[in-house]
């Protein structure tokens, strides 16, 4: 199920922040209540290969995020206490010292099972036991949300494991979204901030064409 133009799931969630504090945190409400743009990226386990490269990579963005009146969430389906374990942890051994945006504890799945972004297939129900079994690792794709400041989804991707992320994308997404919402312009294909948009009707796209050579 797609979330792009809905509301984002308004869940409570267990999440984990650098100074070993547990507490619930709701992604629809930190937009709506602090007015800001949330981008939600979801990585499939902690102490493993491609995650930690991402996890400093966004915190390598961090201010850029902030400047954009962005906040920045991580999310895995691990306990609080292996986030912390992970923060713990020295870059140079693997881990994620130096993270300081919020990371989500969703370890009983409830938010990623709603999102649909799980790993689980061939999902099956024995009849005389009960018990349903499934294929699969049950952790979650690279999934990644963009959230307004109304708590819609305006983004929203999925990458499979071995395929980590490009920082620079989100940034330039956020700025076309905000682009959007200042000025009322469309953003044309590689737009990037400084850029000429359009307006979205047929006079705007034949004179973008016309003046924009490929």
């Amino acid at each position: 199920m797609a979330f792009v133009g809905k509301k984002f799931p308004d869940l409570n969630v267990d999440a984990m922040n650098e100074m070993g504090d547990t507490f619930k945190l709701n992604v629809l409400e930190e937009a709506v209540n602090n007015k800001k743009k949330v981008v939600l990226f979801w990585y499939p386990k902690d102490f493993t290969f491609v995650c930690p490269t991402e996890l400093h990579a966004f915190q390598a963005a961090l201010a850029e995020f902030e400047k954009r009146n962005t906040i920045v969430i991580g999310a895995s389906c691990d306990t609080p206490e292996v986030h912390f374990a992970w923060l713990n942890t020295a870059k140079d051994n693997g881990g994620i010292e130096g993270v300081t945006y919020p990371i989500l504890a969703d370890s009983n799945r409830n938010l990623a099972s709603t999102l649909g972004i799980l790993d689980i297939t061939n999902e099956t129900f024995n009849e005389e036991t009960g018990i349903v079994t499934v294929e699969g690792d049950n952790v979650t794709y690279r999934a990644t949300y963009i959230i307004d400041e109304d708590g819609i989804v305006q983004h929203e991707s999925i990458n499979n494991m071995p395929l980590g992320r490009n920082v620079g994308e989100y940034l330039r997404l956020v700025d076309a979204l905000t682009h959007v919402q200042e000025k009322g312009e469309v953003c044309p294909a590689n737009w990037e901030e400084g850029k000429d948009a359009m307006n979205a009707n047929r006079d705007g796209v034949a004179q973008y064409l016309a003046t924009h050579a490929n």
